[in-house]
């Protein structure tokens, strides 16, 4: 005989983590990775005007170089080379066999330039330009992020209340469907009634399953929308299962929508990269400083010289002057760079008006979608009581055998639809106000109301 297997133990469920609504806004904001990579994405915008000021910074550089070599002069020009290989010499040409000497050299070359003609300023204000982009990217996000997170929250309270009423349902069906067969039983009623009961009763349970399988659907992707994608998580109901006041916040300019400001800073980045490009023809003026020690093993006369052979740094150089360069060929390349920009430019400013458009028609069938919420919310008490007066009257004529089945099925059809109806009438009204808030750019008024309310957190 083998040992009975030991039980295998069941791994202990964490219990959910909850939220209000208001809680889970900031957890996300804080935490979520979209706007943890939009912050990233400005930091390196804030970083890159740091760079483009540098370009104000004089440029030092220094040397030092030690070559053990020959010296055997041809004449002649060799053409540029990159990489180069072959090196030049100076000097007269010396026949004979080259002996090898030291040659050092050190040095430190200042260079500055005083003016640019506006270069610099038009490099600084793009760079200026693309971190107030990106800082109106990181708003744009974080009103995604919040905005799905009162979504999810919110939907998460709506399967609930769905799950609530399909259960009220199925308790309601189970005490009809025992009192149907104890009717049967008794030869009071037909066996198809209790086959109708039963029927109905499986369809309610069935319902329920679906409603609690959608209840799971919604928390999982409140968790997703959280960042806690496959952790446990709940919402507190807080204020949203009550009517909200008829009266909320004032309308905000669509202008200050953070995906219109997107839109604008994007044509205001790329109006600054042509200022760039026109200020980028023009002649590059350098102040140039240079101090230079040498120290060679060779003697003009081709002998070596004893003792370090030239490892030692022994003529000193400075030079101090101002350059003028100039590349003509830049004129047709900037010119061609500054066509691709008018056009993108020109596609910005339609994508601009674009935005508008879309956003426009996001707030009015947001104040639709309210109004409407507001008068079904109005009418879901009368429907709730007529189907709970008519559920009653249909199973008090089938107790008393004036009334079929067929008739209280209905009626407990209708009731369990008034249920959810009206369990659901004050959530969509929270609904339509957390879109307009989005539609307009800015949750801040949707939350304080929220606060306002009893149960609400401040």
């Amino acid at each position: 005989m083998f040992p009975a297997a030991a039980p295998v133990a069941q791994a202990v469920q964490p219990p959910p983590k909850v939220f209000t609504v208001q809680e889970a806004i900031s957890y996300a904001l804080a935490n979520y990775p979209a706007v943890r990579a939009a912050m990233a994405s400005y930091n390196a915008a804030r970083a890159g005007v740091g760079l483009a000021r540098t370009n104000y910074v004089p440029f030092v550089d220094g040397l030092w170089e030690a070559d053990r070599e020959t010296r055997a002069s041809v004449l002649g020009v060799l053409l540029p080379e990159s990489p180069t290989i072959l090196t030049g010499t100076q000097g007269t040409v010396t026949p004979g066999p080259a002996e090898p000497f030291w040659l050092t050299g050190m040095g430190t070359l200042f260079s500055w330039q005083p003016f640019t003609f506006g270069y610099r300023r038009s490099e600084l204000r793009a760079a200026h330009a693309t971190e107030t982009r990106t800082a109106a990217q990181v708003t744009l996000t974080r009103l995604g992020v919040a905005s799905a997170v009162a979504d999810a929250s919110l939907a998460v309270l709506a399967s609930e209340q769905r799950v609530k009423a399909s259960q009220a349902d199925v308790t309601r069906r189970t005490v009809f469907d025992r009192s149907v067969h104890a009717l049967v039983n008794a030869n009071l009623r037909p066996g198809a009634d209790a086959s109708r009961a039963d029927a109905e009763l499986a369809v309610a349970r069935t319902s329920l399953i679906q409603d609690e399988q959608a209840q799971q659907v919604a928390s999982a992707a409140f968790a997703e929308a959280l960042g806690m994608a496959g952790t446990p998580v709940r919402i507190e109901a807080g204020p949203f299962l009550e009517t909200p006041p008829e009266s909320i916040w004032a309308e905000l300019p669509l202008t200050n929508h953070p995906a219109a400001v997107v839109a604008q800073k994007n044509i205001q980045e790329i109006q600054s990269q042509i200022s760039v490009l026109n200020h980028k023809f023009y002649p590059h003026l350098t102040l140039n400083g240079l101090e230079q020690w040498r120290g060679s093993g060779e003697e003009t006369s081709g002998r070596i010289t004893p003792g370090l052979e030239g490892l030692e740094p022994t003529i000193r150089n400075w030079a101090v002057g101002l350059s003028v360069q100039m590349d003509f060929s830049q004129y047709f390349l900037i010119r061609e760079n500054k066509k691709i920009d008018l056009a993108n430019l020109h596609r910005q400013e339609a994508v601009y008006d674009l935005t508008m458009q879309n956003l426009t028609g996001q707030m009015q069938q947001a104040l639709a979608v309210l109004d409407g919420a507001r008068r079904v919310a109005q009418n879901t008490p009368i429907e709730l009581a007529s189907a709970r007066m008519s559920e009653s009257q249909a199973r008090a004529r089938f107790q008393a055998g004036v009334g079929t089945i067929v008739d209280v099925a209905e009626a407990q059809g209708l009731l369990v639809q008034a249920e959810i109806d009206d369990s659901l009438a004050r959530l969509s009204i929270w609904r339509a106000l957390a879109e307009l808030a989005s539609d307009e750019g800015d949750l801040t008024p949707f939350l304080n109301l929220a606060g306002s309310m009893p149960g609400g957190t401040p």
